[in-house]
């Protein structure tokens, strides 16, 4: 079975046989009709993904690969923070009437900092040291800015990354305050593998390891049923993702430049209703 398919259902067990439920807790989520939504939750998961050795995409059901990777692009590329910039709809939600989040996600990687080399945001930062500095210890991202919470429509899930060389090999840890694990794990693991090799490949270095480090993983109460029925299936071998190899400039790539081969999954388990 696929690595990305092993580590979800370790999770998923874990979670439904000896999580805590926040049934009867103030909780802030809530369903589009109003209710409270409670969660079953484990804290303090870490999992691992070799991507020199697979591409952690998930066959128990489809993942949208590329509205993943479209995601990833709106945020680290285009650094946006307005829904129209994206091809998707999953943060119409958490959009004013003109498509902004906010002082969210992407406008926080590309506020511009003084450092002693110059004028970098987050993103060009890591880039720079990258080339240049590879064996920094200080190669991070944050977008969890605490003087502008109160302007952001949603506070940031996936928050910081910490980026780090062995050899040829670049490696990553991202860190998740939250993850809603049906409708989100596996598509913030392909969304951040593809990160981790776009820029390995623009700095000259290979896609090793991707360390996720998830401080409240919960599967809400309205999907316990969808999650035990992907349980039931049988796991498929991991796709092939590659690059293209012709991009140098991580500001060229587009969903395109990624080609997924031999990707067998299972039927759709119907729409999953999302807490707000």
């Amino acid at each position: 079975m696929s690595k990305a398919d092993e580590i979800f259902i370790k999770n998923c067990n874990d979670i439904l046989q000896s999580g805590y439920s926040s049934e009867h807790e103030k909780v802030r989520p809530h369903w589009e009709d109003g209710t409270p939504a409670y969660t079953i939750k484990q804290f303090g998961i870490v999992n691992r993904y070799q991507l020199s050795e697979e591409f952690p995409l998930m066959t128990l059901r489809y993942t949208n690969w590329k509205a993943a990777i479209d995601e990833i692009l709106w945020i680290w590329q285009k650094k946006s923070n307005n829904v129209n910039d994206l091809n998707s709809h999953i943060w119409d939600s958490w959009a004013d009437k003109n498509g902004s989040i906010g002082k969210a996600y992407g406008y926080q990687l590309g506020i511009k900092h003084q450092y002693k080399e110059g004028m970098f945001d987050q993103v060009d930062r890591v880039l720079y040291d990258l080339k240049n500095n590879p064996y920094s210890r200080r190669i991070m991202t944050n977008i969890y800015n605490f003087s502008d919470l109160n302007e952001m429509n949603l506070y940031p899930c996936a928050y910081s990354m910490t980026f780090n060389v062995t050899g040829k090999k670049l490696n990553a840890i991202l860190n998740q305050r939250s993850q809603d694990t049906l409708t989100a794990n596996n598509w913030n693991v392909v969304q951040y593998s593809a990160l981790l090799m776009m820029f390995a490949q623009v700095s000259g270095l290979e896609a090793g390891e991707l360390v996720h480090v998830i401080s409240d993983m919960h599967i809400y109460d309205r999907h316990i049923e969808m999650v035990k029925q992907l349980l039931k299936r049988e796991p498929k071998q991991a796709p092939k993702v590659t690059l293209n190899p012709e991009i140098k400039n991580f500001y060229d790539f587009t969903v395109e430049d990624f080609t997924v081969e031999n990707y067998e999954y299972g039927q759709s388990i119907g729409k999953i209703p999302v807490a707000i």
